[in-house]
């Protein structure tokens, strides 16, 4: 008897169900515990600083006792000297479903902002799939890097030399 092993639905490249997405999100969940342990007792904005790489900004936007809203994204040199953001995701992770998930994401090539509020039902499925599925990716990609955001000191100083605290 041969035994098929499967990949997780949430590697796949599309979605195949509504609870692969759920998958999906709990994944992300994860992979951004890993890169920021106390997200859900922070307050102001983090920057992860890791030689040769870019430095990594989280902004808490919204902060409940269930619910973290929360940016994540690069800051690039724009016009005029203007920060740019990009990669620009605004993510909320659920605390007591352990689980993240894509809220918008701002397309820059495009100057769009992608909404899930503003598509068809039919395809939103799709879309939350794809905007989740980049998130997962580029977490790993941030981990890779060797980012992390830190746990911040009783004082309010980042015991990570490499973090800037709120």
């Amino acid at each position: 008897m041969l035994i098929e092993e499967r990949q997780p639905a949430y590697l796949e490249s599309r979605p195949c169900s509504f609870s692969a997405l759920m998958d999906m999100y709990e994944a992300n969940y994860i992979r951004l515990r890993c890169l920021c342990p106390d997200l859900g007792s922070l307050e102001g904005h983090r920057i992860s600083r890791v030689p040769g790489a870019m430095d990594l900004h989280l902004s808490i936007e919204e902060q409940t006792p269930y619910t973290t809203t929360a940016r994540l994204t690069y800051l690039f040199n724009g016009e005029g000297g203007r920060l740019r953001p990009s990669p620009d995701v605004l993510v909320r992770m659920y605390h007591d479903a352990r689980q993240v998930e894509v809220l918008a994401r701002h397309c820059r090539p495009l100057d769009l902002k992608i909404s899930l509020d503003d598509l068809p039902r039919l395809r939103a499925l799709e879309c939350k799939w794809r905007l989740n599925r980049f998130l997962f990716k580029w977490l790993a990609y941030c981990q890779r890097q060797g980012h992390h955001l830190g746990i911040l000191e009783p004082d309010g100083v980042s015991s990570d030399p490499d973090v800037v605290g709120p």
